[in-house]
C-alpha cells in the first residue's frame, strides 16, 4: 500500500526572482572598483540611536509578547499616520503588528479565508509577493490597473501599491476613490501597500485611509505600513496592518492561533520610531540626495526614466530586453533588477535602487557618465 504523493507548496509558486541574477552579480563583482548593488531595496544607513536604545531597554523582559502589540505601539501607529499622512478616525485597536510587511502581504489572502473560488487583483506591474499571496491561498490572479479591466468580475481582494514598487508611480485621489467605490459595489476588500508613502519626490501620495479618499469610512480597507524604508528597520521586521476594525480583529484571531507574534523588543523599537519624525525626515533627505546624483546619470547614459515620482527606485528603459540592460549595467560593475521580476508587461525596464551608500551611488554615477 502506497501513501498519497505529497505536492510541495513551492511547486505552485514561481521561482524566487533574485536567484536568476547570480551570473550578472558575479560579473558586476569583477569590476576593479567593486560592485555597486542597486538590485534590492535594502537599507544601508544605521538605525537611529533612539530606536536601538528602545530595543535594548526591554531586552531583559522574559515573558511572551501579545500578538496585538502593546497599547503604546498601537497608539504610536495611530499618531504617526495622523501626523505624517493625515489619516484620522483610526481606533488603536485596529492596529496589528506584522513581522515585516512581506510576511503580512503573503499571508493576507489565506488569513482572510480566500480560496479557489476567489479572485485577487494585483497591479499590472507589481511586487511579486502580491501574486504569491494569492497563490498560497489557491485563489485566481488578475493583473489590472483599472476597474474597466475587471468587467463583470467581483474580486474578493484588490491589492494596490502607491507609491509603487517598482515603478515609483503615485495614484491620485480620484483614482483611489474609484477603486474604493468599485470595491464597495462589488464586495471586495482593498489592501493598500503603503510602504513607500513617506518617500515622495515629485508628487503627493495618499493613504487609502485618508478621509479625502474614503470619506472617513474604513470599511473593507486595509493599509499595510513598513518601517524598513523610512526608519531603516528591515532587519527588525517591523510593520503593521490597520484600517477596517472588523477585518483587523479577524486577522488578530487567526494570528494568535498561528503564533505570528512580533518580538517584544521590536515592539518597543517600533514605538520609538513611530513617535519620532526627526530621524525619518533625515533618512528621506538622504535618499533625496542620492536620487539627485543618480537620476541625471541614468538619463545621461541614454535611459528614459518613467514614473519614479516617489519611492526608492528609478524605473528605466532604453527599449531593449531587460536582461540585456542588466548585462549592460553589470559590465560597468552595477547590479540592477530586471523588469520581468514584476510581471510580463515590464520586460523592457529595469529597476535601479537608491539604497546604497553615498560613495557607491557616486561611483555608479561616475561609471554611467564616463
Amino acid at each position: 500500500m502506497t501513501g498519497r504523493t505529497r505536492v510541495p507548496v513551492s511547486a505552485g509558486l514561481p521561482d524566487f526572482p533574485w536567484d536568476s541574477l547570480a551570473e550578472a552579480k558575479a560579473k558586476a563583482e569583477s569590476h576593479p572598483d567593486g560592485i555597486v548593488n542597486l538590485s534590492v531595496g535594502t537599507p544601508v544607513d544605521p538605525v537611529d540611536p533612539l530606536i536601538r536604545e528602545a530595543l535594548a531597554s526591554v531586552s531583559e523582559v522574559p515573558g511572551y509578547p501579545t500578538t496585538h502589540g502593546t497599547p503604546e505601539l498601537r497608539a504610536a501607529a495611530v499618531g504617526a499616520l495622523a501626523r505624517r499622512y493625515g489619516v484620522t478616525g483610526l481606533d488603536p485597536a485596529a492596529v496589528l503588528p506584522a513581522i515585516g510587511t512581506k510576511e503580512a502581504i503573503a499571508w493576507l489572502p489565506r488569513l482572510l479565508g480566500l480560496g479557489a473560488d476567489d479572485l485577487v487583483v494585483i497591479p499590472e506591474v507589481a511586487y511579486p509577493t502580491y501574486e504569491v499571496g494569492a497563490l498560497l491561498a489557491g485563489a485566481r490572479v488578475l493583473r489590472a490597473d483599472g476597474t474597466m479591466r475587471l468587467g463583470p468580475e467581483s474580486p474578493a481582494l484588490i491589492f494596490i501599491n502607491s507609491p509603487s514598487n517598482p515603478t515609483g508611480k503615485v495614484l491620485g485621489i480620484d483614482h483611489l476613490r474609484k477603486v474604493v467605490d468599485f470595491a464597495r459595489q462589488r464586495g471586495a476588500i482593498v489592501v493598500s501597500d503603503e510602504c513607500y508613502l513617506g518617500l515622495t519626490w515629485e508628487a503627493e501620495a495618499y493613504s487609502i485611509l485618508d478621509p479625502r479618499v474614503c470619506d472617513g469610512d474604513h470599511t473593507g480597507l486595509l493599509a499595510v505600513h513598513s518601517l524598513s524604508k523610512t526608519s531603516n528597520l528591515a532587519s527588525y521586521r517591523a510593520g503593521f496592518i490597520t484600517g477596517d476594525a472588523a477585518l483587523v480583529a479577524e486577522l488578530l484571531e487567526v494570528r494568535k492561533h498561528a503564533g505570528m507574534i512580533m518580538p517584544f523588543p521590536v515592539q518597543a523599537a517600533m514605538t520609538a520610531a513611530l513617535n519620532d519624525d526627526a530621524h525619518e525626515n533625515e533618512q528621506r533627505e538622504r535618499y533625496r540626495a542620492r536620487r539627485e546624483v543618480l537620476l541625471p546619470a541614468v538619463r545621461a547614459a541614454g535611459f528614459t526614466v518613467d514614473n519614479s515620482e516617489a519611492g526608492l527606485y528609478l524605473w528605466a528603459t532604453r527599449e531593449e530586453a531587460c536582461r540585456d540592460t542588466v548585462d549592460w549595467f553589470a559590465d560597468r560593475g552595477i547590479l540592477v533588477a530586471p523588469g520581468d521580476f514584476y510581471g510580463p508587461g515590464s520586460r523592457r525596464h529595469v529597476r535601479i535602487a537608491l539604497t546604497a551608500t553615498d560613495e557607491r551611488i557616486a561611483a555608479a554615477a561616475t561609471r554611467l557618465t564616463a
